[in-house]
């Protein structure tokens, strides 16, 4: 068998949602998926796409993804890619795929004139976080990261 990274269409609308169930599954965060096949083709392939999604094949069959997008440096002036999500099915990992998804993802970094890829991982994930270190990814453990959604935002936006 072969491994294959493509860009995903809008006919991988349904493969996408599967994927970020089965990663919230895996971070025990299925309860706050809200997303939708609806939101997904309008916010990734409608006329204002906001992110971009590469997906893995072993031999004919779809077993990840990594969801992306374009952040900024102001230090360095120049875009970033910030990855959303990335994700192997369990049945398929040790193979190289989620490498070859960054590496990709490096790549595309490259040829676009970024200056970094980053990313999150939950603290208690000690698998990835070892992968991501072996590969010569640097944690920022100086920073912390805030989030307004929800309720909150609603009222900070009035």
């Amino acid at each position: 068998m072969s491994l294959s990274i493509r860009e995903a269409t809008a006919g991988d609308v349904p493969l996408i949602l599967d994927f970020i169930r089965q990663l919230a599954e895996y971070e025990k965060l299925s309860h706050e998926v809200e997303a939708t096949e609806v939101a997904l083709r309008e916010t990734l392939f409608g006329a204002r796409p906001f992110a971009e999604v590469l997906i893995a094949s072993w031999g004919d069959a779809p077993v990840g993804f990594a969801l992306f997008f374009h952040n900024y440096s102001t230090f360095l002036a120049k875009p970033g890619i910030y990855l959303e999500d990335l994700f192997v099915n369990p049945s398929a990992r040790g193979k190289g795929i989620g490498k070859a998804l960054l590496t990709r993802l490096a790549e595309l970094a490259i040829e676009r004139g970024c200056g970094r890829v980053e990313w999150s991982v939950l603290d208690w994930n000690a698998p990835s976080i070892e992968f991501y270190r072996r590969m010569g990814a640097q944690a920022k453990d100086e920073w912390t990261v805030f989030r307004l959604t929800g309720e909150a935002l609603g009222q900070y936006a009035k």
